[in-house]
């Protein structure tokens, strides 16, 4: 998932993230409804790291190209940052995902085995259990894509390298990047018998690549070309996607429906966003990674205690299933407030205070 601050210029593509965030959501909680029937909707919630994958390759390029092109770009310091950004959230739900299950194993109760890996707590803590180094899915499952995104982050200077060489022909790279798209989607099924959109902790890292770029293709073209009607052209591209979805159209085919919102959001100015550049929806959308990141501790313990509660065994009632999954925004603001916004404040003070060091040591040679 994309774990970044959207600029301020951009606050519909803030509210797009809470909405991709309960995508997923959405697409991990069902198997507790006690429904027998998924809607295809849901049922392609997984696409929703897809859209975060893509959102990040265009975030980070509105960002970062400028100055990695003109030589600006300080990489030590944007690793810190997107150090600051996902670790500490990361460490944490790890942690609290150890104490739920070793909990739950106290009281006698079933859970996953794999959620107590033992053997991929290593790779998990160094955030590269997506990277193949993983020997089973554990701990805090989604951080997969937390792993995937850390791959893509210390392969930045790669994308934008290509970015910039086609800075004047974002069209070309927008063909490009599709047509790399839909020819991996099709190698990568056909040479390992499963989707590279279903692929987690196997090849996870390898997922993230061509939406990451194609997110830096289309900001290429966000940052050439003025879109007419681009509110119009956000609702079509929304209306369009979740019909493609409904109707169980190929990833292939989602994915960059996935991009054309995002290019038609960034787009539409704040003043004509409406709902999209209000102050609860960037909020909602600052709390997504929370969001993301709590939805399996949030689950183990919920979704237990509900069916302790409740007595109906090992699926909810609907409207106790609508409780729990309402409630986990609030369980989101919380941990956002607790541990996301304050240890990355934390983390991102403690450089700036290394670099202001470092200054003064540079203008004063007395202080080296």
């Amino acid at each position: 998932m994309s774990q970044l601050e959207t600029p301020a210029d951009l606050r519909p593509l803030t509210a797009l993230r809470f909405l991709a965030a309960m995508w997923v959501a959405l697409f991990a909680f069902w198997p507790d409804l006690d429904v027998n029937v998924i809607p295809n909707l849901v049922a392609k919630g997984y696409l929703g790291v897809e859209l975060f994958f893509v959102l990040s390759g265009f975030i980070l390029s509105h960002v970062y190209l400028a100055a990695h092109g003109e030589k600006r770009f300080h990489y030590g310091s944007f690793l810190w940052a997107r150090l600051a950004r996902v670790y500490p959230l990361h460490l944490a739900t790890l942690l609290g995902v150890g104490v739920l299950g070793l909990g739950a194993v106290a009281a006698g109760l079933a859970i996953n085995g794999n959620i107590l890996s033992w053997a991929s707590l290593p790779a998990n803590l160094l955030m590269v259990h997506a990277w193949g180094f993983a020997p089973e899915a554990g701990w805090n499952h989604p951080s997969w894509s937390i792993s995937a995104e850390w791959f893509a982050y210390l392969a930045f200077p790669l994308f934008a390298a290509v970015a910039w060489r086609l800075r004047e022909r974002p069209v070309v790279a927008v063909v490009g990047a599709i047509a790399f798209l839909v020819g991996l989607y099709a190698a990568f099924e056909a040479l390992a018998g499963f989707p590279l959109t279903q692929a987690t902790i196997a090849w996870g890292a390898l997922r993230i690549v061509p939406c990451f770029a194609l997110g830096c293709a289309l900001y290429l073209v966000h940052r050439r070309f003025s879109l007419p009607r681009p509110g119009w052209i956000a609702a079509g591209s929304a209306v369009t996607l979740i019909a493609a979805a409904s109707l169980q159209a190929p990833d292939a085919l989602i994915v960059p429906l996935c991009g054309g919102l995002i290019l038609a959001l960034a787009a539409l100015p704040n003043a004509r966003a409406g709902w999209l550049a209000s102050r609860p929806a960037v909020y909602l959308g600052e709390i997504s990674y929370s969001v993301y990141m709590v939805v399996v501790p949030w689950k183990l313990l919920a979704v237990n205690a509900a069916s302790m509660l409740t007595g109906g065994g090992d699926r909810l009632q609907v409207f106790v299933w609508l409780s729990v999954v309402l409630t986990l925004p609030l369980v989101a603001a919380i941990s956002y407030h607790l541990v996301e916004y304050p240890a990355r404040r934390a983390l991102r003070g403690l450089a700036e205070r290394r670099a202001a060091r470092a200054r003064a040591r540079q203008n004063d040679p007395q202080l080296a």
